[in-house]
C-alpha cells in the first residue's frame, strides 16, 4: 500500500481512523501506554472548540477557575455511587517526596468531590447562590482499551460545577447546558447530535439524572459526545454544602456538573472525514483557507506571489495559510492539505494572474465538482459565502447519513437484525434495568438516550410488549 494513502474506511475503519489521526498530525502515541500527545494542529482544533464553548459558558453567566489535580481518597468515598462507579478507573498516588503518604491521593477522574468540599466552605447564605464555575483541565481514568481522542488514559476537557438554591434551578441549569452543547455540536462542528436523557443504568455515578448528546459516527456506531448531570442533593449531603435560606433555615444545595472533552475531536473526525483524510468544519478548522501559488519560471513567480500577497491581505479576516514551499510540487501540497482537512484551497497560477481570477477547491466536495473559478475582485465575500456553504453542506450530509441509518423496527427480532447490521433503532421503550441489561448482553447495543423530543401518544415496548409513552435510541457505541 502507498504510504501516503490511508486504508479505506470500508476496508478497516479502525485502521483508517488511527492512520488519519497520525498522518493529519492531530495526535501521536505517548511513551506511556494509553496516553496521547496532542500535536499543535490537533491542539489548535481543541483551542477553537474551547474558544467557542467558553464564549457560550460566559454568555450564560459562568466563570472559570482551577482546582487541584490530586483528590484525597476519603473524598471519593463520601458519595457511595460515585466511588463505586469510578473505582475501577482510579490512578492512586501512595508515595510523595520519597515518603509514603498518610492518605492516598487520587489523580482526578472528575472533580465533583474536591469542588463539593470547596463549595461547602464558600457557600453560607442564599445570597451566595447560584455558584456557576467551570474549569478547563486534564483528567485521568485508567482505561484498558484505548484509542486516540476517543478513549485515552489521560484526556482534556471542561467540567462545569454549579450549586443552586432549588431543585428547579438545578434542573434548568442541567438542561441549559445540554442546549449549549447541542447548539455547539450542530452549529460549530456540523455534528447532528441527538439530545436526550440517559437511562438509570447509563447515568453518571452519583447523579439523579444524566443528559447526553449522542452522535452517529461514519461506521454507524454511537458516540456520547457531551453530558450534563443533575446531581440533586447527593453531593451536597456528602460534602455538607448548605446555605441559610431567607427564613434563616439551613438547607442543602442542589448541584450539577457537565462536561465535553477532547473525545469531541474524534466525533468531528468520524462524522465528516473520508479516504483522502480529514474534513474539518470551517468554523472550527485551524486553517480555513490554504493559498497555493503555482508557477514554473522565475518570471512567473514574482507576478504570482504579488497576487498571493494581495489575496492574503484581503482574506486577513479568515484563518489563512500560504504554502509557498518550493521544494515540493503543487500536487504534493494539494494532497497534504486535503489530508489535513482544510475546508478551502485557493490556487493562483500565471493564467489566474492574467485573468484576474483564482481557482477555489472545496474539501467537502472532492475532485472536479468541488472546483470553481472566481474573480479576484470581492474575494473576501466570495470566500466567506463558500465557507458558509461548506459548513451547511457538511451538516446536511451528516444529518442525511444519520437519518438514513435510524430504523423503527416493529418487533425484537427485527431490532436484533438492525443492530447486527450496525444500524440505530428508535423504538418504544418501557424503562426496565433488567431488560436493558438483557438487550446489551444479546446484541451489544446500549440505550443511548431517551430523546428530549418525543412523538407523543403510546406504543408497545420493543422488548416487553408493555404499553409505554416514551421512545428511545439503541445502538452499539464507542
Amino acid at each position: 500500500m502507498d504510504e501516503k494513502k490511508l486504508t479505506p474506511k470500508a476496508e478497516n475503519y479502525s485502521e483508517w481512523y488511527n492512520q488519519l489521526v497520525q498522518r493529519a498530525e492531530l495526535a501521536d502515541y505517548a511513551p506511556v501506554r494509553g496516553c496521547m500527545v496532542v500535536r499543535p494542529y490537533g491542539w489548535s482544533l481543541w483551542e477553537n472548540i474551547q474558544a467557542t464553548l467558553d464564549k457560550r459558558f460566559k454568555a450564560t453567566g459562568h466563570v472559570n477557575a482551577a482546582f487541584p489535580l490530586f483528590i484525597p481518597m476519603s473524598f471519593m468515598e463520601k458519595e457511595k455511587e460515585h466511588v463505586e462507579g469510578f473505582s475501577p478507573e482510579l490512578a492512586v498516588v501512595t508515595i510523595g517526596g520519597g515518603s509514603e503518604l498518610e492518605e492516598p491521593l487520587i489523580v482526578r477522574p472528575t472533580s465533583e468531590t474536591i469542588i463539593g468540599h470547596m463549595y461547602a466552605k464558600w457557600i453560607q447564605s442564599y445570597r451566595d447562590l447560584p455558584v456557576l464555575i467551570n474549569q478547563w483541565a486534564n483528567v485521568v481514568r485508567w482505561e484498558m482499551r484505548t484509542r486516540l481522542f476517543l478513549r485515552t488514559l489521560e484526556f482534556y476537557w471542561q467540567e462545569g460545577h454549579t450549586a443552586h438554591a432549588t431543585a428547579e434551578e438545578a434542573e434548568d441549569e442541567t438542561l441549559q447546558m445540554l442546549d449549549v452543547y447541542t447548539d455547539f455540536a450542530i452549529n460549530e462542528a456540523a455534528v447532528p447530535v441527538i439530545p436526550g436523557r440517559k437511562s438509570e443504568s447509563e447515568k453518571f455515578a452519583g447523579a439523579v439524572r444524566s443528559y447526553t448528546i449522542e452522535a452517529m459516527m461514519g461506521d454507524k456506531k454511537a458516540l456520547q459526545a457531551g453530558t450534563s448531570h443533575n446531581l440533586g442533593q447527593n453531593f451536597a449531603k456528602a460534602f455538607d454544602i448548605q446555605y441559610l435560606d431567607e427564613n434563616n433555615t439551613l438547607q442543602y444545595c442542589w448541584t450539577t456538573s457537565w462536561g465535553l472533552s477532547t473525545r469531541f475531536i474524534g466525533a468531528i473526525i468520524m462524522t465528516h472525514s473520508d479516504d483522502q483524510g480529514l474534513v474539518l468544519p470551517p468554523r472550527l478548522a485551524p486553517i480555513q483557507v490554504v493559498i497555493v501559488p503555482i508557477f514554473r519560471k522565475d518570471e512567473e513567480q514574482s507576478a504570482v506571489m504579488a497576487a498571493v500577497e494581495r489575496m492574503k491581505n484581503e482574506l486577513s479576516g479568515f484563518r489563512i495559510k500560504v504554502d509557498d514551499r518550493t521544494e515540493v510540487t503543487p500536487g504534493f501540497k494539494f494532497n497534504e492539505w486535503e489530508m489535513r482537512g482544510v475546508p478551502l484551497r485557493l490556487e493562483i497560477g500565471p493564467k489566474d494572474v492574467a485573468n484576474n481570477s483564482v481557482t477555489l477547491a472545496r474539501r467537502d466536495i472532492p475532485g472536479r465538482d468541488g472546483k470553481s473559478f472566481v474573480s479576484q475582485e470581492g474575494i473576501a465575500s466570495t470566500v466567506g459565502a463558500m465557507l458558509d456553504a461548506i459548513q451547511a453542506n457538511m451538516l446536511a450530509k451528516a444529518t442525511q447519513f444519520r437519518d438514513d441509518n435510524i430504523h423503527q423496527p416493529e418487533d425484537y427480532e427485527s431490532f436484533k437484525e438492525i443492530i447486527a447490521a450496525d444500524g440505530w433503532c428508535y423504538v418504544w421503550w418501557k424503562p426496565n434495568a433488567e431488560n436493558e441489561a438483557r438487550i446489551k448482553e444479546e446484541t451489544k447495543a446500549t440505550l443511548r438516550c431517551i430523546p428530549m423530543e418525543q412523538p407523543g401518544g403510546k406504543g408497545l415496548c420493543i422488548f416487553s410488549g408493555e404499553e409505554t409513552t416514551e421512545k428511545a435510541y439503541f445502538a452499539r457505541a464507542y
